[in-house]
């Protein structure tokens, strides 16, 4: 059951210089743009929860579906899209942030492979529809408070593990101030398990981006670092640095 529309945050943005930030209400961040280059990802973090590509054959990324649960400004969503070529869903509550997206952040119109959907991102996740069909699975839920995730329970991540395809992942952003890393973490590893789950070192925002595998994946450094090279090469992304601060959770 969607709430009412009067109980959605107002969505807002501002620009500093060339850099446009979605805004619900608050001053908390929601997302950003680079105004020149509206399909790069500007965001350190929002950068690592594209570390999913460290696990995946590059041949094989534009044959893969990512879906995004939380809009937010887009970023993943378009460059999913638009860079990698991919299949991508984007689940989103608000459909004032839609709007707000195709409006404001470049996101493009639907079309055979992008699928913005109105919906509430834990009917989806409990549901039966994209059970197994989802590769690369990003969850960045947060209100205009921005205080903690508005799903973090260790039945939400189950649901989550079971929308994955055999070798897909999930990528999830904690952050907030009442929200605790060590709790929400136990509920990952709960739902997927000790061996599968891959952890940041938090920015210096205090995002940190902890990484799932729906079954464990425990790749040489020396295969890691070939596979951030590429990634590094072909997309654009900060991969060399990622493997400085990331490692299996304990």
């Amino acid at each position: 059951m969607k709430p009412p529309l009067s109980s959605l945050p107002e969505v807002n943005f501002s620009d500093q210089g060339d850099i446009r930030y979605l805004h619900l209400g608050t001053e908390w961040v929601q997302g950003s743009m680079l105004l020149d280059h509206p399909f790069d990802i500007q965001l350190e973090y929002v950068q690592r929860m594209m570390a999913w590509l460290l696990f995946a054959e590059p041949a094989s990324v534009p044959k893969r579906h990512a879906m995004q649960l939380g809009l937010g400004a887009g970023a993943l969503t378009k460059f999913c899209h638009k860079k990698l070529r991919m299949k991508t869903t984007a689940i989103e509550l608000n459909p004032q942030v839609i709007a707000a997206c195709r409006l404001w952040f470049k996101l493009p119109a639907d079309d055979t492979r992008l699928s913005v959907v109105l919906g509430d991102a834990a009917e989806v996740a409990a549901h039966a529809h994209w059970r197994g069909q989802v590769d690369a699975l990003q969850v960045d839920l947060y209100d205009h408070e921005a205080a903690e995730p508005v799903l973090d329970s260790q039945a939400f991540y189950s649901d989550c593990r079971r929308l994955l395809t055999e070798d897909g992942c999930m990528t999830v952003n904690l952050f907030g101030r009442s929200s605790s890393y060590s709790r929400s973490l136990e509920k990952i590893v709960g739902a997927f398990g000790a061996g599968a789950v891959w952890a940041f070192r938090p920015t210096r925002e205090g995002n940190t981006i902890v990484l799932a595998l729906r079954e464990p994946q425990h790749p040489m450094r020396a295969a890691l670092a070939e596979r951030a090279e590429t990634i590094e090469t072909r997309w654009g992304l900060p991969a060399r640095k990622w493997l400085r601060v990331f490692k299996p959770a304990e």
